[in-house]
């Protein structure tokens, strides 16, 4: 990698905390990680997208990352009028990447999840490399197949029991 090279990181917390939870039994180290994508290159942004549950209090998660360089986004699970919860950021994170793509020359993006696709091509089509991160159990073929890169996260990667 290039050490001239600027890049913007966005995670999907809610994708990587059930991946590590559900393949691994652990919980991803968040410094690791972007130390990790990072290396010697010039990070402009690293944010990460969370959604807070009302049984959950995730106060001391958000302060944790945000000290260690991370910027929270975080918003509320909608709970629907049937009783189904709706709780993403797909959009959040878009509009943000495609925002700020052009300050960049590598966009990381840190999920597993499939409909990122037409984002990753887009964001190639002008000419913005798209690094995926993702644990490869729970990733999609076609997000892994889009990227300029695939990473996969390792046991390594998760907290220290």
């Amino acid at each position: 990698m290039f050490s001239s090279q600027k890049l913007a990181v966005f995670v999907d917390v809610q994708n990587m905390f059930y991946s590590a939870r559900n393949i691994h039994y652990g919980r991803l180290d968040y410094e690791k990680l972007l130390r990790a994508v990072v290396m010697e290159r010039k990070l402009t942004r690293a944010i990460a997208y969370l959604v807070e549950t009302p049984d959950i209090d995730q106060s001391g998660f958000k302060s944790f990352i945000g000290s260690i360089g991370w910027e929270v986004k975080s918003k509320a699970l909608k709970v629907r009028p049937d009783g189904s919860t709706k709780g993403d950021w797909d959009m959040g994170i878009a509009i943000d990447a495609i925002s700020i793509a052009p300050k960049v020359d590598t966009i990381v993006l840190v999920s597993g999840d499939g409909d990122f696709v037409d984002l990753i091509n887009h964001l190639k089509a002008i000419g913005v490399r798209v690094e995926v991160h993702s644990f490869k159990e729970s990733t999609a073929e076609e997000l892994i197949n889009a990227a300029t890169a695939h990473y996969p996260i390792e046991r390594r990667m998760l907290l220290d029991r």
